[in-house]
């Protein structure tokens, strides 16, 4: 009997019709079932009611090669042609494939990342590999998470890769199937294609589940993902003006970390948050129509796959939150340190959401040994982060964003109308703009730069939605004056972080003045010269910059210079 060897991937299969003609792809999940699309099955005919009972599934990683005849598994034929929504089947092997092979599918983010697919253009029954990246959202309707060409000139993905397994690349989850190929897109030079991640085909097929083919953590632990998106939360006024908020904030891609109010005297609750994590949250976003999506007001839907996790920690311990995100991205530990340092030097950075942080099992523990750590940090690592309190935060949690729901008390004065009140707001949003652009620039490099205000903007935009229905209102003033003194401390900001910049350019200036002196005078390769000058260049360019360390390494050399100069 000869032997059985298995290539890297043996859970790539072809997916022929019954006279052999190559269909697409299939993930081989044990020797008795392959994942593929649903339309591949049609390609051949053996869709529920077609014109063939079978199709064939062909080993290209295995040798020897082998080939079965297998059909649908009842009720596990899943979708709707001309629209983005499921698109699966479940393939039952008529006999063992004899390979012993047995595929796990991983929920994990699709946020980002490069991936490899395997498929079978031209019905060529060989096929070739390609890589692409993840690339998020393949748009506001829909289930399918979009890849990019990772690379110009290289193979793309075509009919004949559809039913391809989607192997992560690199990352935590390198070498695991995270979800399977299911369209492409050409037009000219312009190539995408779509897949479906691994949590979207357990909502139509559960009995993966059941046969122990799935593992990982779900993306969105904040409530039952099986029931769509919560009624009637978009009615109000002032949740609709959150939703609408944070949605800007997390479609912008800027990292930091966003504090949201979820109690206090508004009683907003938090049903708008966990909406709006639903959108994003590709199991949830399965039972949701494409309708009811297309036809939330704007600003309102998230991208799918746009959060990589999000967890409710009411009644939660630190271990519990630091598990979940573990298991989440696929880190070596679960204890709290090594969680915050493999976050916050994620490639792509990650996007999380942690609700009900203050009614964790230990809020103050929670926040000591990892949140905080996190919202430290989060900005300069990249990371967004959004975090939900029912009550006030922790005096000195870091944050760059507040989303507190709560009126901003001020003059019992009125005199500012709406259109007043928003117009200084609006100018307020692109000052925070041009300083947060400046600081990604500049203050990121300087020791000791200014730290970069708290964004109001939007808080004040939340506010203003809820007083502007009640003109005239008193808190239409305080938002004004609040708007203006966030303006002075953005300017403040603004003129300290520049003079760091001239102080900078400056002595970068002096330090280049004298090396072209001294080699006029002493030539380029005078050893003592150039001792000084390697380490005040150093310090001028190595992050995080110290002015001071460089002013002093500068002036060294400097003196050497002039002093050299002078004796002639």
């Amino acid at each position: 009997m000869a032997l059985h060897h298995h290539s890297d991937s043996p859970w790539r299969v072809r997916v022929d019709d019954e006279d052999g003609t190559p269909c697409g792809a299939g993930v081989l999940l044990d020797d008795r079932h392959v994942l593929t699309c649903a339309h591949v099955v049609r390609y051949a005919g053996a869709e529920p009611g077609g014109t063939r009972r079978r199709v064939r599934i062909s080993s290209v990683g295995c040798r020897p090669e082998w080939t079965r005849p297998a059909q649908v598994a009842p009720g596990t034929w899943r979708h709707v042609d001309g629209t983005q929504r499921g698109d699966v089947a479940l393939l039952e092997l008529d006999e063992p494939a004899g390979c012993g092979t047995r595929t796990t599918l991983w929920k994990a983010p699709i946020s980002g990342g490069t991936v490899r697919v395997y498929g079978f253009p031209h019905a060529d029954p060989i096929g070739m590999g390609t890589d692409a990246e993840l690339a998020g959202s393949g748009g506001r309707q829909g289930e399918w998470g979009l890849l990019k060409r990772a690379r110009t000139g290289d193979p793309w993905i075509e009919r004949g890769y559809s039913g391809a397994g989607v192997m992560a690349l690199g990352g935590s989850f390198d070498g695991r199937v995270i979800g399977i190929v299911v369209a492409d897109f050409v037009d000219g030079d312009a190539r995408a294609a779509w897949m479906l991640p691994t949590e979207t085909v357990l909502h139509y097929l559960p009995r993966l589940r059941e046969l122990g083919f799935v593992d990982g953590d779900r993306s969105n632990e904040m409530g039952d993902t099986h029931d769509g998106l919560p009624d009637n939360v978009l009615g109000d006024p002032l949740r609709l003006a959150l939703t609408q908020e944070l949605t800007r904030l997390l479609d912008s891609g800027r990292p930091g970390t966003v504090v949201v109010g979820t109690g206090g005297t508004t009683a907003v609750g938090d049903s708008w948050l966990v909406r709006l994590v639903r959108t994003a949250d590709p199991a949830a976003r399965a039972a949701v129509s494409d309708a009811e999506l297309t036809g939330a007001p704007g600003d309102t839907v998230l991208g799918l796959g746009s959060i990589d996790a999000a967890y409710e920690a009411r009644g939660k311990s630190v271990a519990d939150v630091c598990g979940y995100l573990a298991r989440r991205f696929g880190l070596p530990s679960g204890d709290a340190d090594a969680v915050a340092w493999h976050l916050l030097r994620r490639r792509p950075p990650a996007c999380l959401v942690v609700g009900g942080v203050d009614r964790a099992e230990d809020p103050e523990a929670l926040v000591r040994e990892l949140l905080g750590t996190l919202a430290d940090r989060a900005r300069s690592r990249g990371l967004r982060l959004v975090l939900g309190f029912e009550g006030a935060p922790p005096p000195g949690l870091a944050h760059d964003v507040s989303l507190d729901p709560e009126p901003i008390p001020g003059s019992a004065v009125g005199g500012v109308t709406a259109a007043r009140a928003q117009e200084v707001v609006g100018r307020l949003a692109d000052e925070e703009d041009a300083a947060a652009a400046l600081d990604q620039e500049w203050g990121v490099r300087f020791f000791g730069a200014p730290r970069l205000p708290p964004r109001i903007a939007p808080r004040l935009r939340v506010r203003l939605a809820v007083a502007r229905a009640t003109e005239p209102s008193p808190e239409l003033t305080a938002v004004h004056d609040r708007a203006a003194a966030a303006r002075a401390a953005l300017a403040a900001f603004d003129r300290d972080l520049r003079r760091m910049t001239e102080a900078h350019q400056d002595l970068a200036s002096t330090l280049e003045l004298h090396r072209l002196r001294a080699a006029r005078y002493f030539g380029e390769e005078d050893r003592r010269l150039a001792e000084l000058h390697a380490p005040a260049a150093r310090a001028l360019q190595t992050v995080p910059i110290s002015l001071a360390a460089a002013r002093r390494s500068v002036r060294r050399y400097t003196d050497e210079v002039n002093r050299r100069i002078d004796e002639g």
